[in-house]
């Protein structure tokens, strides 16, 4: 098995855990707190590493874990995310801008709505990319739990997004 540095193998997935942590806790400063844990647990495991299928695994599940335990202290749960959390988009003009603002905050809306293992799942995939067997390993279901519930899940936002842009909320 390859050795696994923390430089090369874990550090540069700080991003990855953060928008994970952010999805989670909606929060800037848990995020970063809860990535920071993270960090320091997963370096106390060291000498453990090469026991793990996947470091990366390991570290989303870790993440998923303190930010879900610390969003249920803080009850984060019905704060959403605000248009200033989510990064610019590049447009032709401001009418795009404002265009594309109004849908991603829809978006967002809806997506913060579902189910929190939809939404965990959906970050996963449709966000970070990771494959169904990596969302199935960190969130401990089948794969095709996870295909289920990512279906449902877009299914569900791709729904209220039509109601809302054929009607209005």
């Amino acid at each position: 098995m390859q050795e696994i540095s923390f430089r090369n193998d874990i550090l540069p997935l700080k991003d990855k855990l953060f928008r994970l942590a952010l999805r989670i806790t909606l929060d800037r400063a848990e995020a970063e707190d809860v990535v920071q844990d993270t960090m320091i647990r997963v370096w106390n495991k060291r000498e453990e590493w090469s026991q793990f299928g996947s470091i990366e695994a390991y570290c989303l599940t870790v993440t998923k874990n303190l930010a879900i335990d610390r969003s249920q202290k803080k009850d984060a749960q019905t704060v959403e995310l605000t248009p200033a959390m989510e990064e610019e988009t590049d447009s032709s003009g401001p009418y795009d801008q404002l265009v594309n603002q109004e849908r991603m905050s829809i978006i967002h809306r809806l997506v913060n709505e579902l189910p929190e293992k939809q939404r965990l799942i959906m970050q996963l995939r449709d966000i970070e990319g990771e494959s169904y067997k990596e969302i199935a390993n960190v969130l401990h279901l089948t794969e095709e739990q996870v295909k289920v519930n990512l279906f449902r899940a877009r299914q569900k936002v791709k729904q209220r997004y039509i109601e809302f842009d054929e009607y209005g909320l």
